[in-house]
């Protein structure tokens, strides 16, 4: 963008064109009233170049004077830019790989539903760090708080069922999750949970380790993935069983009351991604839009280009063209 930081002086351009207007006035009247005493003086006498050569004085001093008074008006181009302050969150989602997971009331079972809308959740983040935590029988970090979301949906994509020892610590998940945000200096801390049973191994309850999410300032969100009643689940060298659903909702419900988070129940695929989408909504980054512009002199340029056009005419003036009629 450009600007004048000076506007008021380019008023002076407006006497120009009176100034033009004078002086072909003066010029015409002049060239009416000469008189020559010897037609062959005229004859030799090349009138029209001179005359022409007369005005490329005025038209330098004319331009040189313009540039000057621009010049004097502080022409400027400036520069604009944007800075975003971002407070980020972190967010640790710790997911559920216990053998039951791989029932199929959600399309194509729980744990593929889960990793395909963690990885739409991870993907649509901005400026928040995000963790992974996978539990069943234990509870381990599959990647430490990050930025790269890529890497994230990727180890997202390698979670499996049997990649730990089976079982379903739910206590352990989330104590794991909430010690991966200790070191946390975000404005808000979150983890979201998601299993689809109760917790039956490990040394950490789920209510104690909310707790201890609540100590810290961790809000949690527990999701329970799983439909109602029976549920048709793949059984090595059997085919396929039916088994009750069995989610501890009460232990869920009381873990994400306790540390001013909700609990979601999950019954199929497109309500987990409602429930992902809604959390989505509640845990928003503040950015802050910062817009600064700035400018550079310009005034540089029609000054000397103003003070070279007197100079030349100033020169003319006193060699070449001094001695034309």
């Amino acid at each position: 963008m450009y600007r004048f930081e000076d506007p008021q002086f380019l008023i002076l351009i407006l006497p120009i064109p009176v100034l033009v207007f004078l002086y072909v006035r003066r010029r015409r009247s002049r060239s009416s009233a000469i008189r020559y005493s010897d037609v062959a003086s005229l004859k030799q006498a090349d009138v029209g170049r001179s005359g022409r050569s007369r005005h490329l004085l005025f038209v330098l001093r004319i331009v040189a004077l313009t540039a000057l008074i621009v010049a004097f008006s502080r022409p400027q181009t400036g520069v604009t830019s944007e800075t975003v302050n971002a407070e980020g969150i972190d967010i640790v989602l710790a997911i559920d790989v216990s053998s039951s997971m791989l029932a199929e009331d959600l399309e194509p079972n729980r744990l593929e539903a889960a990793k395909a809308v963690a990885a739409e959740f991870v993907a649509g983040r901005r400026n928040d760090r995000i963790g992974l935590v996978v539990f069943a029988g234990e509870a381990f970090t599959q990647a430490p708080l990050t930025l790269d979301y890529s890497v994230v949906v990727d180890l997202l994509g390698q979670m499996e069922v049997g990649m730990i020892e089976d079982g379903t610590a739910v206590g352990m998940g989330l104590a794991t999750a909430v010690k991966r945000l200790q070191a946390s200096d975000a404005a808000s801390q979150v983890v979201v949970l998601l299993t689809d049973g109760r917790n039956n191994t490990g040394e950490i309850g789920p209510v104690t380790a909310g707790q201890m999410a609540q100590a810290l300032g961790v809000r949690v969100y527990t999701i329970g993935a799983g439909g109602q009643g029976m549920a048709r689940i793949p059984v090595p060298g059997r085919g396929y069983a039916n088994v009750e659903v069995d989610i501890d909702e009460a232990s869920l419900q009381e873990v994400a009351e306790t540390t001013g988070g909700r609990y979601f129940r999950a019954t199929d695929s497109e309500g987990l991604g409602a429930i992902y989408a809604e959390i989505d909504e509640l845990e928003t980054t503040e950015i802050e839009v910062q817009n600064f512009t700035s400018y550079e002199e310009l005034f540089n340029y029609p000054l000397a280009a103003g003070l070279l056009l007197l100079l030349i005419e100033v020169g003319l003036g006193q060699t070449i063209l001094r001695k034309l009629p």
